[in-house]
């Protein structure tokens, strides 16, 4: 199993930071690169605990489904997705959101094992870790962007 955090400050307030992270139509947005979308379960607007989305996107070249159920939720500080069927052999994101001076520090750890145990090791270390970095970078720069501007309320209630 491999672990990678990502930690991103965000001038705004710690609620829309949390309530940002569990929109499906941002997340679909925010990763326009890979052309995720939300084909099953939870498909727009907010997520909830004990709730599951089907995701589809182009990974690798390759057009994968990764399915996830939110299994911890302590608003506005954390959640926790877990996937429930996907390629990885296991997948868990945790959210950790912090009131900063200026905002909200907003914290992700992401643990994950490949699908194949042996040559995953190495597929792990080499190759996953740091694309799923780079993933989490988009994403939470588009966040960010939106957090701080007045695009937030396209996505939440006011």
């Amino acid at each position: 199993m491999v672990s990678t955090e990502e930690r991103t400050y965000i001038n705004a307030p710690i609620e829309r930071c949390f309530y940002l992270s569990l929109n499906i139509d941002l997340h679909q947005e925010s990763t326009a690169r890979t052309r995720e979308r939300a084909v099953a379960g939870v498909t727009t607007g907010l997520i909830g605990l004990g709730e599951r989305v089907t995701w589809r996107g182009r990974h690798f070249g390759v057009m994968l489904r990764h399915t996830s159920e939110i299994t911890a939720y302590e608003a506005p500080a954390f959640f926790e997705d877990v996937m429930v069927s996907g390629v990885f052999r296991s997948f868990r994101h945790r959210h950790f959101f912090k009131p900063d001076d200026n905002g909200t520090a907003m914290e992700d750890c992401l643990e994950f094992a490949a699908p194949v145990p042996v040559l995953g090791r190495i597929v792990e270390a080499l190759v996953l870790k740091e694309y799923l970095r780079r993933f989490l970078r988009e994403r939470n720069a588009f966040m960010k962007q939106i957090a701080e501007s007045e695009e937030w309320r396209k996505y939440l209630p006011h």
